[in-house]
């Protein structure tokens, strides 16, 4: 960062200090991840300067034949990486990318009066995405929203109950749709199955946000449900190690409704650089080394759920079923909530966030529950027996959360242990 610092020496401080916290921290977030250098080098390219709203051969602005040939190629990988007919590459983010896909779906923003024409229903039970119906979410302002949601015994995707919606509120429902940002178990095949079929018996779309586990279904390792699915978002950070950003996925015969949700509807000009990045993640995501990744990233939550139960936490995922995620009960040790063992595991190098858990009954805020996950980690070449280790810690902090001294302690050997697992491009 010779130039920036000579530029804006504050600003490459911070950097600085960024590059040190991810170097020198065990980064457990589900939802985070770390990039490849080149994926970093495509988005930190020449391309950030060039407007091309619009779509290969038909942009309206001039120059665009470089730019034309970045967003095809990402186009082509994408859709064979996901086995799909259709994918629009040029969202900005996840909640755009839901946007996009709601409209192109036909779930349209609706007056007062008419909310109850104009139906999302979709999974519920605290581990939904914001942008899934949370009423301070516009998805949950714009539309009128029924969830179903889990099994309290088995934490199952209720199926059953979705169907119950869908006969209640019969031709309201305009959208049904399943996606999560925090249920530690992999969905079978057969739940996209059903739940399609839900879907078009009633007249309604049914539409996926496979965000948090896209990584997953291109290693091979997670159903996918591009087969039966009229649309799929996804973020391309998160498990597919990308740029943040997001895409939308849709069968042929939905494509264009989805390009024109994009753009002209909600967003003006792609960002070129960032599509050159998820161009490369889709690249390498498609090497046989990214499906021993996500084979891996199975293999470390079992570790990590199973070296946490060991030691006393009570954990919900990491069986047979296991994804990339597990949710930690905290509160059952010395009654820390999620916000007090996610700022005492912080201080420790230990960075997760504060999650609800299933059923839970206190705030999103405060919450009973933690979110930690392999992702990151397993990218840094840590394997079963670091889990092992790390969930010790976890549990140490959790058991301790007022234990200055012990956080100061396993920070220390944190520290030790990540000088031998270098970040991509260190």
């Amino acid at each position: 960062m010779n130039t920036l610092s000579q530029v804006d020496p504050t600003i490459a401080a911070l950097i600085q200090r960024e590059n040190v916290r991810q170097r020198d921290g065990i980064e457990l977030i589900a939802s985070e991840n770390f990039t490849s250098s080149a994926v970093r080098e495509a988005v930190g390219s020449s391309l950030t300067n060039k407007y091309a709203e619009g779509y290969p051969g038909r942009r309206y602005y001039g120059g665009c034949e470089v730019v034309d040939d970045v967003e095809t190629l990402a186009i082509e990988r994408g859709k064979q990486l996901f086995q799909a007919e259709h994918i629009n590459v040029q969202p900005h983010d996840g909640s755009g990318a839901n946007r996009a896909m709601y409209r192109a779906a036909g779930l349209r923003a609706s007056r007062e009066t008419d909310l109850a024409r104009d139906m999302l229903v979709s999974l519920g039970g605290g581990v939904e995405h914001l942008t899934h119906g949370k009423s301070v979410s516009a998805s949950g302002k714009d539309h009128a929203v029924r969830h179903f949601g889990l099994l309290p015994d088995s934490f199952e995707i209720d199926v059953d109950g979705a169907a119950a919606i869908a006969r209640e509120v019969q031709s309201q429902m305009k959208v049904l749709m399943l996606g999560h940002s925090s249920y530690p178990k992999i969905i079978p095949a057969s739940v996209f199955s059903r739940l399609a079929q839900i879907a078009h018996d009633a007249g309604a779309k049914f539409v996926v946000d496979m965000a948090h586990f896209a990584g997953l279904v291109a290693g091979g390792v997670h159903p996918s449900p591009v087969p039966d699915a009229d649309f799929v978002s996804s973020t391309s950070h998160k498990t597919l190690r990308g740029p943040r950003a997001g895409f939308v996925i849709s069968q042929s015969a939905h494509a264009k409704e989805l390009n024109r949700a994009v753009f002209p509807e909600l967003q003006g000009g792609p960002h070129m650089h960032v599509i050159a990045g998820k161009a490369v993640c889709f690249h390498e995501a498609l090497q046989p080394a990214f499906r021993e990744y996500a084979l891996q990233i199975i293999r470390n939550t079992r570790a990590l759920a199973e070296g946490l139960r060991e030691n006393g936490i009570e954990v919900f995922g990491g069986e047979e079923d296991a994804n990339h995620l597990l949710l930690l009960d905290v509160t059952a040790h010395n009654g820390p909530t999620g916000k007090v063992a996610e700022n005492a595991l912080n201080a420790a190098g230990l960075t997760v966030n504060k999650n609800m858990l299933p059923f839970d009954t206190r705030p999103p805020l405060d919450p009973s529950g933690i979110r930690v996950g392999t992702p990151a980690i397993t990218t840094r070449g840590m394997k079963e027996t670091e889990m092992t280790q790390i969930a010790g810690w976890v549990s140490d902090i959790i058991k301790n959360p007022g234990d200055t001294d012990k956080q100061a302690k396993v920070h220390s050997a944190v520290t030790e242990l990540t000088s031998h697992f270098s970040l991509p491009g260190q």
